[in-house]
């Protein structure tokens, strides 16, 4: 069986305030843009190994990402780096 790396994410903001910008076209592009303002870092953590949740000032930035695929992206990373 496949595995699916269709990836999730969610962003909740605490005001509209927050929110820079966010972009819906509806002239033939599929292109979204959701921008804005999580505010000053306050925690990054991976819940359930399965789930990067960034929490903000303003707000919170979940991603449906599990630990060992950051892990190995960084260890990727830092090969490539060393070859340069």
């Amino acid at each position: 069986m496949e595995k699916n790396k269709e990836r999730v994410f969610s962003v909740e903001l605490k005001s509209k305030n927050h929110l820079k910008n966010l972009t819906l076209s509806n002239n033939g592009s599929d292109c979204v843009l959701l921008e804005g303002s999580i505010g000053e870092l306050i925690e990054a953590t991976f819940k359930e190994g399965i789930i990067l949740e960034v929490i903000g000032q303003s707000g919170i930035l979940r991603v449906d990402l599990q630990e060992r695929e950051v892990t190995k992206a960084l260890q990727k990373t830092a090969v490539e780096v060393e070859q340069q």
